[in-house]
C-alpha cells in the first residue's frame, strides 16, 4: 500500500502509532491484560475489608513482644516484604521460614509475638504443621489466606479474607494476582500502624541512615559540630587568637559572636589571606575588623538537603548553626555532607 509514495513499511514507527495504521501487538496486549487482572484482584479484596482487618490492626497495635512473619513459597517472599516494611515503620518485626521452625527457629516464637501468616490455600503443609506449636506457645495468629474454610483460617484468632477469581498466569497454577494482593494487603496493615504509632519523619531517618531516603530525612543536628569541634569567638579577640581556636577545632572557620553570645559574623581562611596582603600584621588586628559580617545561618531542626542548597548556591565551605536567638549551637562544614554522602556533583567539584 502506497501512502504519499511510501509503501506502509517505510512509514516511521512514531506515524504509524499516531495515525490510521496503530496496532498493539499481542506482547503489548498480553501485557495490559495481566496488569488488568491483577489491578481487579486489588480492587476486589476492598469492599471485603471489615471488622476482621480492625481486629488485626489492634493485635498488631497491642503485641508486646514482635510481629512474626511466615509463610511458604511465593507468599513466603511476600512475608518477608512485609517484615521488612513493619521493621521500617515502627513495627518490630521479624522473618520465620516455616520448614527452619522445625529445626530450631520456633525459638524465636514468644507468647507475646503476634504472627501473620500467609498462605493462598490455606493448606499448607508447612504452615499447617506449625499452627499446633503456635497454639501452645501462646502467640496470637493472623492468617491472610484466600480460602476462609481452610485449616489455617480455623486455627487463627483472625482472618482476612484475599481470595481472588483467578491468577494472571495462564495455567492458573502460578501465584501472580494471589501474591499481589497478599502484598497490597501487607502493606495497608504496615501504613496503619504506621499512622495509629504517629511514626514521624524524624523516625523514618533513623531506621534509614544509609539510603537515600535516609539521607535526605536527617536534619543539620544530627551531622553538625558541636563543643570543642565548634570553635566560637568573641569579636574583640584578635585575629591571632581566632586562628588558634580554629585550629584546636579542626574546623575551616570560627564563629563570631558579641557580648551577649549572638552571632554576628564568621571568620574564615579566606577572610585571612583576602586581608594579609593590606595588613601584614593582622594577626594582631581585632577579628572584628576582619570577619564577614552577617554570614549565612541555618536552623539545627533544618534538613541537611537545606544546607547542602545553601552552601551550593552560596558557593560556601561553612555554614554556622544557630538557635532561635541567633547563638552559635554548631556548625556544618561541607567535608560533614561528604562524610555522610550527601553532597551533589556540583558540591564535589567545590572541595
Amino acid at each position: 500500500m502506497w501512502i504519499g509514495g511510501d509503501t506502509l513499511e517505510n512509514v516511521p514507527s512514531r506515524r504509524r502509532q499516531k495515525g490510521t495504521f496503530s496496532k498493539v501487538s499481542p506482547s503489548l496486549r498480553r501485557a495490559k491484560e495481566v496488569l488488568k487482572i491483577e489491578a481487579d484482584a486489588i480492587r476486589s479484596i476492598i469492599p471485603r475489608l471489615d471488622h476482621s482487618f480492625e481486629k488485626a490492626i489492634q493485635f498488631l497495635l497491642s503485641v508486646k513482644g514482635r510481629i512474626v512473619v511466615t509463610g511458604m513459597g511465593k507468599p513466603g517472599i511476600i512475608g518477608q516484604k512485609l517484615s521488612a516494611t513493619l521493621s521500617s515503620t515502627g513495627s518490630p518485626s521479624l522473618w520465620l521460614h516455616p520448614a527452619e521452625a522445625f529445626h530450631g527457629d520456633l525459638g524465636r516464637v514468644t507468647k507475646s509475638d503476634v504472627v501473620i501468616a500467609l498462605s493462598n490455600s490455606g493448606e499448607t503443609e508447612e504452615l499447617v504443621r506449625l499452627l499446633p506449636l503456635i497454639k501452645k506457645i501462646g502467640a496470637k495468629l493472623i492468617a491472610i489466606t484466600g480460602n476462609i474454610r481452610s485449616t489455617l483460617a480455623k486455627n487463627s484468632d483472625c482472618v482476612l479474607d484475599v481470595a481472588i477469581k483467578r491468577e494472571a498466569c495462564p495455567l492458573g497454577l502460578a501465584p501472580t494476582a494471589s501474591t499481589t494482593v497478599m502484598l497490597a494487603l501487607g502493606d495497608a496493615l504496615a501504613i496503619l500502624l504506621q499512622e495509629k504509632k504517629r511514626f514521624k519523619v524524624e523516625d523514618f531517618a533513623f531506621y534509614h541512615p544509609g539510603g537515600d531516603l535516609g539521607k535526605k530525612l536527617i536534619k543539620v543536628k544530627d551531622l553538625m559540630r558541636k563543643g570543642k569541634a565548634n570553635p566560637i569567638v568573641r569579636e574583640d579577640a584578635s585575629v591571632r587568637e581566632a586562628l588558634f581556636a580554629i585550629t584546636r577545632a579542626r574546623a575551616g572557620s570560627a564563629s563570631i559572636v558579641d557580648r551577649k553570645g549572638r552571632l554576628v559574623g564568621i571568620f574564615t581562611d579566606g577572610d585571612l589571606r583576602r586581608h594579609l596582603e593590606r595588613e601584614p600584621n593582622v594577626s594582631k588586628v581585632r577579628v572584628r575588623s576582619v570577619m564577614t559580617r552577617r554570614p549565612m545561618t541555618i536552623s539545627p531542626e533544618k534538613l541537611a538537603t537545606e544546607a547542602l542548597r545553601i552552601l551550593e548556591e552560596k558557593r560556601i565551605d561553612e555554614l554556622p548553626v544557630v538557635d532561635a536567638l541567633r547563638r552559635p549551637v554548631g556548625l556544618l562544614d561541607v567535608q560533614d555532607l561528604l562524610r555522610f554522602g550527601l553532597v551533589s556533583p556540583s558540591l564535589r567539584e567545590m572541595t
